[in-house]
């Protein structure tokens, strides 16, 4: 590596064990809004109910591995971290991506609260730049932590001057 060259690292901190379960919900409620009807309509109309029960069951297969194994994948690769220069986050399933956002950059740091996320005491920090990739999101944070590093964020971000390129 030559001087003065940086390689990149997987951010430090991962994300609340909460979001697993945040996880799971989500796939399990994506996993019933199709399983559901199908089902219901395979009982009540005998002469479709093998076309209507099959794909319920087909899918109920699908979502519950999706709902068990995915989660746990997604939380080993989640990773996020903030020091003085910038935002660092990594996300992906598949196709990983790494986020950086300078924090000359940064334009607003905002926290939301979904109704599954409250029920988890979860918060997502969404991070907004003038990027064209759009804003760089921190979700699955405990909602005291998330609230805390918007201010963090904001303090480093007044005290950094902006970037006039």
């Amino acid at each position: 590596m030559a001087p003065g060259e940086r390689r990149l690292r997987p951010p430090k901190n991962t994300l609340d064990k909460r979001a697993t379960t945040w996880w799971r919900t989500q796939w399990l409620l994506l996993t019933a809004a199709p399983v559901v009807p199908l089902a219901v309509l395979g009982a009540l109309i005998a002469p479709v109910r093998l076309w209507l029960l099959g794909p319920a069951v087909g899918l109920a297969v699908i979502g519950l591995a999706c709902a068990a194994l995915i989660p746990a994948w997604w939380y080993k690769v989640h990773r996020w971290e903030v020091t003085d220069e910038a935002v660092y986050v990594r996300t992906g399933f598949f196709w990983q991506e790494w986020r950086i956002a300078p924090m000359s950059r940064i334009q607003t740091v905002d926290t939301v609260r979904g109704p599954l996320e409250q029920m988890f005491k979860l918060s997502t920090v969404t991070v907004t730049t003038a990027s064209s990739k759009g804003a760089v999101r921190i979700k699955g944070l405990d909602h005291e932590l998330a609230a805390e590093l918007a201010g963090q964020l904001t303090d480093i971000t007044q005290a950094t001057p902006g970037d006039a390129t």
